[in-house]
Formats: C-alpha cells, sequence, structure tokens
C-alpha cells in the first residue's frame, strides 16, 4: 500500500512538473512569432512614437501574458475610441493559443532595455505628489508588483503613460467585463484632476531609473 502511495505521488508530480514545463513560456519560439511585432516594436522592443507603438522590453511575462489575451479577448483593443489598441489588436489575434502568447511573453521579457527619453513636458516635482496614491501598488520606483497585479511603470515612454492614463480616465479602459485588474486602476486615474496633472505624473514616473 505504501509503495502504491508513493507511486501515486510520484505520478501526481510528474503531471504537475509536465504542465508546467508545457505552460512555461518558450523564448525561442516566442522569437519566432515575434516577426509579426517587429515593424511597430522594433526588433528590440524598444517602440516607436511615430507609429504610437509603446516600448515591451522591460515588462515582466506575466503582465505581457495578461494584455496579449485582453487584446485577444477583446477587453483591450476593441473600442472604436481606442484608435491605437484597435490596430493591436489583430496582431495579438494571430497567436493560436496560451501557450503562443507564453512563448512570445518569454521571448519580450528576455529582450535588454535601453533607458528612453522623456517628451512629455510635465513637472515631475509636482507629479510626485500625485504619484503618492500610486505606488501603494505600483512602488516608490514604480519597478511594480506582481502580488498586486500592478505592472512596472518605469522605463516606460512617458507619452504612453499618458495615453493609457487618459484613455482610463475616459473609461476606454477598466470599464470592459473581464478587465478586473483595469477596473482596479480607473479610479486611481480618475483622481487626477485634468491633462496638466497627468502630464506631471508622468514626467515624475520618467525620472524613475
Amino acid at each position: 500500500m505504501k509503495n502504491l502511495f508513493v507511486l501515486g505521488i510520484t505520478f501526481a508530480l510528474g503531471i504537475v512538473l509536465a504542465f508546467n514545463a508545457y505552460a512555461a513560456g518558450n523564448a525561442a519560439k516566442g522569437k519566432a512569432a515575434y516577426a509579426v511585432c517587429l515593424a511597430c516594436h522594433g526588433a528590440d522592443g524598444m517602440g516607436n512614437k511615430d507609429l504610437n507603438s509603446p516600448k515591451i522590453a522591460g515588462l515582466s511575462s506575466w503582465y505581457l501574458e495578461r494584455q496579449l489575451k485582453n487584446f485577444k479577448a477583446g477587453i483591450r483593443g476593441a473600442d472604436p475610441k481606442d484608435k491605437y489598441g484597435m490596430q493591436m489588436r489583430p496582431m495579438a489575434l494571430t497567436l493560436p493559443d496560451d501557450q503562443a502568447i507564453a512563448d512570445m511573453a518569454a521571448y519580450v521579457a528576455s529582450m535588454a532595455e535601453k533607458k528612453v527619453a522623456p517628451s512629455v513636458g510635465g513637472d515631475a516635482n509636482a507629479g510626485k505628489a500625485a504619484y503618492m496614491l500610486c505606488q501603494a501598488c505600483h512602488g516608490a520606483n514604480g519597478g511594480g508588483n506582481k502580488a498586486l497585479n500592478a505592472p512596472r511603470l518605469a522605463g516606460q515612454h512617458d507619452w504612453y503613460l499618458v495615453r493609457q492614463l487618459k484613455n482610463f480616465k475616459a473609461g476606454i479602459r477598466g470599464t470592459k467585463t473581464g478587465d478586473t485588474y483595469g477596473a482596479q486602476m480607473r479610479p486611481m486615474a480618475m483622481t487626477l484632476a485634468n491633462d496638466e496633472t497627468v502630464n506631471n505624473v508622468a514626467a515624475y514616473i520618467a525620472t524613475f531609473k
């Protein structure tokens, strides 16, 4: 009986390990699939302001996976007001399943990031005060927190941060069924009184290392 119990535990553990091995992203496979992303996000994942494509290098795989799934499901990129999200959604739809998404996320997460230049003319000192509410989830230095489902902000283009904060405020993000974490973010964005405050917060985040 003891031997059967041990055998059963070993078998179950083998299934778990096999599942985890399958579920884990394969960066090599993700690199091949990334070909469709190159034109906008660049070979280095640093994005392109002229194409309204954000920097994705430096983002965590868990966050990348969530956003790709959100685009596929129409949680993002289905609102007619989300012009740039609508451009992204067909790209996400080229990924056939969760494993392909995990592979893509693993490859992007492996990219070495570079520093970006600030472009929004906000007041970083004023933005620091407004950011106090944000740091509970995103961290004092914008490093993010997986346990709180808060992505990293540090290192992102400030113009992209401004757009997303405005999208949350306008209900383009954070109001769709299934967008659990976006719904948590929207009230935070709505505390920013106006476009000047949004720019100030983005300017402050741009000072993070």
